[in-house]
């Protein structure tokens, strides 16, 4: 594989030194952090910042790793990467932050402002150009869609702050091979790992890169430098089979993108060429039909340079979601193609690193005074499908986000306006998680007044049997999920329910309310369970798991 390091890069500018590198970078990184609060605030007073479903799911999953009727490392779940949940924790803990949704904002405004931080650092070593590097950092910075992202509890901007630092630490391993830059190369890969799965795809291309550029034991470096990127993988592959018994229940297990995608056909599905066709149109959506053609030009420049290797590692996301609409379940649906609906369009941002990076080369095609003016133009270009149309409706992250999400919002609000007056601490609502969890955090109810499928082995035996332990006062379902199954086990022999609240939703399962009207036979002496249930022995013992194990079996949670 071509090496950075045997290019011979054009002597820097005035000011581009190792001794002057520091100062541009502080400035960029000061002038990123500047952009990315003001991007979060206008976001969060229009109320954005939960749109996403899975930037709620985020959420909720970090505070219920603290927050919880079982609290603790389970709470973390099998399919999604744990990176982004750990980094919200201190965040999600905190009432006001959680239930404003602010919470969801601040690991992925940091790791933007540290990924266009890396860019500009990665692309002024490469071509030896300030104006160049600056061109890269204004055009991935000035991106509405990643601006968005940036601004919720949303994997992918985490994603990029550790590929940009896999780039910047390869690149500085490529030009002076020592242990330091192997460190932090194989650090952000590992942190890769843990955000994303496409982190794992980049493992062996970073080993190889080790392998052919480190010179002085360089098979020893690269053994380091994979073994320690790969116990991400290692780590997610054990802590699967832990909790499940499967090593691999985040690829084919219940809750898997294969799961939920069952076998519904989609465009791209073992089709290479429509694979390509869906991911490159989210691509254009996302980056601009500007900086599309712009980087095709500038990747011409930055090849005659040799900057192969940046090149390659950029363009190694964009190949792992073709190949995973081709083969893993993974579809990408945009207004623009059948079905004419939104769906993963946020993908299509995975192009948009090699598009800035290689846009970015075109700068030093000009003289050397004209290039930090060629650099802002190349920006504003870049750009122009925003300057022009702007506003939300027309950024195609936000628009998925809001189109799929009104259903959702709108039951969400009424089921949270209605139990708000009515529910008293401490009485219990028995629930399934999922997206009904965005009505407790409306409400800014504790989740360990919550009793969820994601309390093993508590739920399970409520909805088994209800009768022995069922003793939340309220219940919130979805139609025929298995909390109204127990309900309706309930009419015959205890606990009794009665609904108090339908809600329905053009385009969304009807939502119903329950209250439970009479306490269950053998309760305890006292007022009806609930309203003294978390203070009586028997209650509590109920939910211990040795109480619970005749009836529901021992075994890890099945999330």
């Amino acid at each position: 594989m071509p090496a950075t390091r045997n290019s011979k890069p054009a002597p820097r500018s005035s000011g581009a030194g190792e001794a002057g590198e520091i100062w541009p970078v502080l400035l960029v990184f000061v002038l990123l952090a500047v952009w990315s609060a003001a991007a979060v605030a206008y976001f969060y007073r229009q109320g954005f910042l939960l749109y996403y479903g899975d930037a709620e799911a985020h959420l909720n999953i970090a505070r219920r790793i603290v927050d919880s009727r079982t609290p603790g490392y389970d709470q973390i779940g099998t399919v999604w990467l744990p990176l982004l949940h750990v980094l919200l924790i201190p965040f999600a803990r905190v009432n006001h932050l959680w239930q404003s949704g602010l919470a969801a904002a601040f690991p992925s405004a940091a790791a933007f402002v540290l990924a266009g931080t890396f860019l500009f650092a990665a692309v002024r070593r490469i071509f030896a150009s300030t104006a160049a590097a600056g061109a890269a950092a204004a055009i991935f910075a000035l991106n509405p869609n990643l601006l968005y992202l940036q601004s919720t509890a949303m994997s992918e901007p985490l994603f990029l702050a550790t590929l940009m630092g896999l780039l910047y630490f390869t690149v500085r391993f490529g030009r002076n091979p020592w242990w330091g830059s192997l460190g932090g190369a194989a650090l952000a890969c590992l942190a890769g790992t843990l955000a994303r799965y496409e982190g794992w795809f980049l493992i062996p291309f970073g080993t190889l890169y080790v392998l052919c550029t480190g010179q002085h034991q360089r098979w020893r470096k690269a053994l380091v430098f994979g073994a320690i990127a790969s116990l991400g993988p290692l780590y997610w592959l054990a802590h699967n089979w832990w909790c499940c018994g499967s090593w691999l229940a985040f690829f084919s297990g219940p809750y898997s993108a294969k799961a939920i995608q069952g076998h519904a056909r989609y465009p791209g599905e073992g089709d290479w060429g429509k694979a390509w066709l869906y991911f490159r149109t989210a691509a254009r959506l996302t980056a601009g039909a500007p900086l599309a053609a712009l980087g095709l030009a500038g990747a011409a420049v930055a090849l005659v340079r040799k900057a192969f290797w940046p090149l390659l590692l950029l363009l190694l996301p964009p190949l792992f979601y073709v190949w995973s609409i081709h083969s893993a379940g993974t579809p990408i649906f945009v207004p623009d193609l059948w079905p004419h609906s939104y769906y993963n369009t946020r993908y299509g941002l995975a192009l948009l690193p090699a598009a800035a990076f290689a846009a970015a080369a075109l700068a030093l095609v000009a003289p050397q005074r004209a290039r930090a003016a060629t650099g802002a133009v190349l920006a504003l270009a870049a750009s122009a499908p925003w300057l022009i149309h702007p506003g939300p409706e027309n950024w195609i992250t936000w628009k998925e986000s809001q189109v799929n999400s009104e259903a959702r919002r709108a039951w969400t609000r009424q089921a949270a306006e209605f139990l708000r007056g009515r529910y008293r601490p401490g009485s219990g609502i028995i629930t399934t998680a999922g997206d009904l969890t965005g009505i407790f955090r409306t409400m800014g109810l504790p989740l360990k007044e919550v009793l969820s499928n994601d309390n093993w082995p508590l739920w399970p035996a409520a909805v088994a049997r209800p009768g022995l332990f069922l003793w939340e006062e309220w219940a919130v379902v979805t139609g025929g999920d298995r909390v109204q199954t127990a309900l309706n086990w309930g009419f015959r022999d205890g606990p009794h329910y009665r609904l108090e609240k339908t809600i329905i939703v053009k385009g969304a399962p009807v939502l119903e309310i329950y209250r439970r009207t009479a306490p269950l036979a053998g309760a305890p002496p006292g007022p009806s369970a609930p309203e003294n249930a978390h203070e009586n022995s028997f209650y509590e013992g109920a939910r211990r798991p040795e109480r619970l194990s005749a009836h529901v079996g021992r075994g890890r949670a099945r999330r």
